[in-house]
Formats: structure tokens, C-alpha cells, sequence
């Protein structure tokens, strides 16, 4: 569910956005994502939706984080630091998908689209071992030689290209400010001023903000009219499609 934020200037209403994410069908979509990334025998069930806009997949990937046993990885410290830019939070006491704690040498991840948590012991800024656990009970579950986590969200972007980004927004907000100013619709102006540049402090704050995907366009440096990533761009160059009802899905899609 997403509502877009609306205003009112008759009465000074101001509705802000609103979204509702299906946690299970977003777990879905983020598994669908993080298979594609660290494996090659992936068989992806998709519906339509498959076709719908998603964040870069080259950015998707180069903030993906692979952890090796005894494979080094810049330390805690730097392990931490990446898992921020990926958009997981430091929750040392409510423990749940896309949030990570650190317990001394012990760092718990328990990515945005599995079921069961990911643990790794250091010694020094070494990988001593890595491998599953209940969330829950914290029970040890199967060793693995290496984990690969990857974003927390689909949107994701490096600091560098949201810095570029950024001015390219403020141009876009100076060229609609002129036109509501042109045609003396202050307030209008005055409330796309202040959304507009709430929004752009949250994403350098956080590196998010709700409703993110409105300024996806901004974010990637396209063209105006060119149409955003989807789920099909992060398949190899050498995946297969198979459509079913293809004679009727097709036009369909073609129309959409």
C-alpha cells in the first residue's frame, strides 16, 4: 500500500506520505535479490511485479558484503561500517530482520530476507568462525566457510553518487520553486521547499527517507522518460526467461 503526499492550498491541509510494506512478500523480494547476487543455481517464480522499478543493481552490488573464515574483512570495526551503509540498524536488544548487535568479539546479523540470523566470532580483526543461529533462542545452527549479506533494502546508494544526486534534486526544486513562484502560488511553493529539503537532510543522515523511490530518476542520473531498473537487470546476461500464457501476458506487458 502507498498513499503520496497531497496538499490542499484551499485549506492549508498537508497529507503526509504513507507505506505499508508486506513484511513476508518484501522478504520475498529481497531473497529473490540476495540469491541472484551470491549464487548462480537460482530459479527466481515471479509475477508481473518482477517488472516494477527497483533500486541499481550495480550499486545493490557493490554494497553487498561477503565475510570469508579466516578471510580477514577489515575487522569488526569495518564489517559494522559496511553493514551501515547496506541500511542495517544496531539493535542490541529487539532483534529482527535487517538489524544487527555486537556483543564484544561476537557480531549477530540477521539479514532483511532470512529467517534465521547469521553469527561471527572475530579474534583480533580475524574471522574465526561464522555460522547460523536461531534468532530467538540463539541456538547454533550449521557452519559456513562464508556468508554473503547484502542490502537491507533495495534502494541503496554510496555516499558519492548520493552527494551528485543531491544537486541534481536541488536543481529540479529551484526550477518547480520559479514556477510556483511565477505563478504566485507561494504556499505551494513554500511546502515543496520544505518537503523537498526534509527529505534530501534525512537521506544524508541516513541514507533513506520514506517514499525514496520518488526521487529514483535524481538518484541514478537517467534521462527523463527512461524507465528504472527492475528485478530481470540483476540476472546475468546469460538467464532464461520462460513466460507462462505468454500470448496473453506479453501484449499485457508490453501495454503496461
Amino acid at each position: 500500500y502507498y498513499q503520496p503526499e497531497a496538499y490542499i492550498p484551499q485549506t492549508d491541509t498537508y497529507i503526509e506520505k504513507d507505506a505499508s510494506i508486506n513484511e513476508e512478500i518484501e522478504r520475498y523480494r529481497l531473497a529473490a535479490t540476495n540469491a541472484l547476487i551470491a549464487r548462480r543455481d537460482v530459479i527466481v517464480v515471479a509475477s508481473v511485479s518482477c517488472i516494477y522499478g527497483l533500486g541499481e543493481s550495480d550499486e545493490y552490488r557493490d554494497l553487498a558484503i561477503k565475510v570469508e573464515r579466516e578471510g580477514g574483512g577489515g575487522g569488526r570495526g569495518g564489517l559494522i561500517k559496511r553493514l551501515v551503509e547496506a541500511q542495517y540498524t544496531r539493535n542490541d536488544f529487539d532483534f529482527k530482520p535487517g538489524t544487527f548487535r555486537v556483543r564484544g568479539d561476537i557480531l549477530d546479523i540477521f539479514p532483511a530476507y532470512e529467517t534465521k540470523a547469521v553469527r561471527i566470532e572475530f579474534f583480533g580483526d580475524d574471522v574465526d568462525s561464522i555460522y547460523e543461529i536461531d534468532p530467538l533462542t540463539g541456538k547454533k545452527g550449521a557452519s559456513m566457510p562464508s556468508v554473503c549479506i547484502t542490502p537491507a533494502k533495495q534502494f541503496v546508494m554510496g555516499k558519492d553518487k548520493f552527494e551528485r544526486a543531491f544537486a541534481r534534486i536541488e536543481a529540479e526544486l529551484d526550477e518547480r520553486l520559479k514556477f510556483f513562484e511565477s505563478k504566485g502560488k507561494l504556499l505551494e511553493a513554500q511546502r515543496l521547499r520544505e518537503r523537498t529539503e526534509y527529505d534530501i537532510e534525512m537521506m544524508r543522515e541516513l541514507g533513506y527517507c520514506n517514499g525514496i523511490e520518488n526521487y529514483s530518476r535524481p538518484l541514478s542520473g537517467r534521462a527523463p522518460g527512461s524507465a528504472p531498473e527492475c528485478l530481470i537487470d540483476y540476472f546475468p546476461d546469460d538467464f532464461l526467461t520462460i513466460i507462462d500464457e505468454s500470448h496473453v501476458a506479453v501484449p499485457q506487458i508490453r501495454a503496461m
